[in-house]
C-alpha cells in the first residue's frame, strides 16, 4: 500500500474516531433538544402575538410541527454517519441512504399534520392525500429496508487482500473530502434560507421555499458524484460482473432518491419506494449469484 493511502487511513482514523463520533452524537442530542424548545417558543410566541412575524409558515401554527426541528438536526447527524460508513461497503452506505430518506419522509409527516383539514371530504383535500401517501410510504420503506438489511447480512464474506485494502483506503479519501463538503453545504443552505427569511423588506410577508428540499437537493447531487467515483474506482479493484452490476444498481438508487426531491405528491413517494425496491432486487440477485459460486 502506498504512503498516500496509509496517510488517508491515518487521517480517517483520527477524524472519525469513536471518541469523536460519541462527541458529535452528544452534541446532536443537546442541539436537538434546544432546537425543539426554540421551535416551541416560536410557535407559542406567534399564537399569543408576542411579536410580529414576517414569515408565513405552517410550521409555526401547531405544536406538533416543533418535532420537525429536532428531526432535521438528527438527519444531519445521519448524513455524517453515512460518510463514516461509506468506506465499509457499497451495500452498507446504500442502506444508510435508504434510512436517511425514510427519516426525511417521517419528518415531512410532522409538517403534513397541521395542514390536514378534517372538515372536508378526506380525499378531496390535497394535504390530506399527501399525509396518506407519506404514511403509506413510510410503512413500505420500513419493511423494504428491513428486508434489505436482512439480505445484506447473508452476503458472503470477502477475503481481505491488498487489493481490497487499497479500495477501502481510496473510499476513506472520498469520505475525508465529503466531510468538509457536508459542512459547507449545510452552512450555505442554512444561510440562503435565513437570508430569504430575514432579508425581505419589513412591510412584506415572506413565503419561504420548500424546507423539505433545503440542503438535500445539493447533498444528494454531490453524493451521486461520490458514488460514481467509487464505482469507477471499483473497476480497478474487481473484475467480477456481479459486483459491477450491483454497484451500478446502487448508484441508480441514489439517482432515484435525488430525482424524488424534484417531485411532489404521489410521484415523490413512488420514486423513493422504487429506489429501495430496486436496490433490494439488485441485492437479491447478487446474493443468488454469489451463493452459487
Amino acid at each position: 500500500m502506498s504512503k498516500t493511502l496509509r496517510l488517508f487511513d491515518a487521517l480517517f482514523g483520527r477524524i472519525f474516531s469513536e471518541a469523536n463520533q460519541k462527541l458529535i452524537e452528544r452534541f446532536t442530542l443537546w442541539l436537538s433538544l434546544l432546537g425543539f424548545v426554540i421551535h416551541l417558543l416560536l410557535i407559542y410566541s406567534k399564537k399569543f402575538e408576542l411579536f410580529h412575524f414576517l414569515l408565513e409558515s405552517q410550521l409555526l401554527d401547531d405544536p406538533i410541527s416543533a418535532i420537525y426541528t429536532p428531526f432535521s438536526i438528527i438527519l444531519i447527524y445521519e448524513i455524517y454517519l453515512l460518510i463514516v460508513y461509506l468506506p465499509r461497503s457499497f451495500t452498507t452506505a446504500v442502506s444508510k441512504q435508504f434510512e436517511i430518506i425514510s427519516l426525511i419522509l417521517i419528518r415531512r409527516i410532522f409538517g403534513d399534520i397541521p395542514k390536514v383539514d378534517l372538515d372536508v371530504n378526506w380525499l378531496e383535500e390535497s394535504a390530506n392525500r399527501q399525509l396518506i401517501y407519506d404514511l403509506t410510504g413510510v410503512l413500505l420503506l420500513y419493511f423494504l429496508i428491513y428486508l434489505f438489511n436482512h439480505y445484506q447480512k447473508k452476503l458472503p464474506k470477502m477475503p481481505v487482500d491488498d487489493r481490497l485494502k487499497r479500495f477501502v483506503s481510496s473510499k476513506k479519501a472520498i469520505s475525508l473530502v465529503l466531510l468538509p463538503v457536508l459542512i459547507f453545504t449545510s452552512i450555505y443552505s442554512a444561510f440562503n434560507w435565513l437570508s430569504t427569511l430575514f432579508g425581505a423588506p419589513q412591510d412584506t410577508t415572506v413565503i419561504l421555499p420548500d424546507i423539505n428540499a433545503v440542503f438535500y437537493n445539493e447533498f444528494f447531487t454531490i453524493l451521486i458524484l461520490a458514488d460514481v467515483f467509487i464505482l469507477l474506482l471499483s473497476f480497478q479493484y474487481t473484475e467480477r460482473y456481479s459486483q459491477l452490476v450491483r454497484n451500478t444498481g446502487f448508484v441508480i438508487c441514489t439517482i432515484l432518491i435525488r430525482l424524488s426531491f424534484g417531485t411532489t405528491g404521489l410521484a415523490n413517494v413512488l420514486l423513493i419506494v422504487s429506489s429501495v425496491l430496486f436496490g433490494l432486487t439488485i441485492l437479491r440477485i447478487y446474493n443468488a449469484i454469489e451463493t452459487k459460486r
